[in-house]
């Protein structure tokens, strides 16, 4: 088998593995082998956690709608329901923008949901 010399390749590699690495501490950023390790790892929590996060953000926009429900006499399960009902199609995050920055457009949203359940 002929002997292979990897040339730059091999300092390419290495490069980018010690640049991802740059801000860990000690040899994880230094030493090629425990940096490959350390971005290995730090890599696959950014990929699992792109993913939660977007679980977090969506029980974090439920809790508020439900205080912010709550304050105008309704559940957040039947405000969610006399939306649909009423046709209104905002999502969660807009709800919660909504629900903080215009609380009294908030408001006339609660009671069209209310209406909404009511008709139905």
């Amino acid at each position: 088998m002929p002997r292979v010399k990897r040339g730059n390749k091999r300092i390419e590699r290495r490069k980018k593995i010690l640049s991802l690495a740059k801000g860990f501490r000690l040899t994880k950023s230094k030493l090629h082998r425990s940096a490959k390790e350390s971005v290995d790892r730090a890599l696959q929590f950014a990929y699992r956690d792109r993913r939660t996060k977007k679980r977090d953000f969506r029980r974090l926009f439920i809790i508020r709608l439900g205080a912010a429900a709550r304050s105008n006499d309704i559940s957040y399960s039947n405000f969610i329901n006399g939306l649909r009902k009423a046709n209104l199609a905002l999502d969660r995050r807009v709800l919660v923008e909504i629900a903080i920055n215009d609380p009294e457009t908030f408001t006339k949203l609660a009671e069209s949901a209310k209406t909404a359940l009511s008709a139905a």
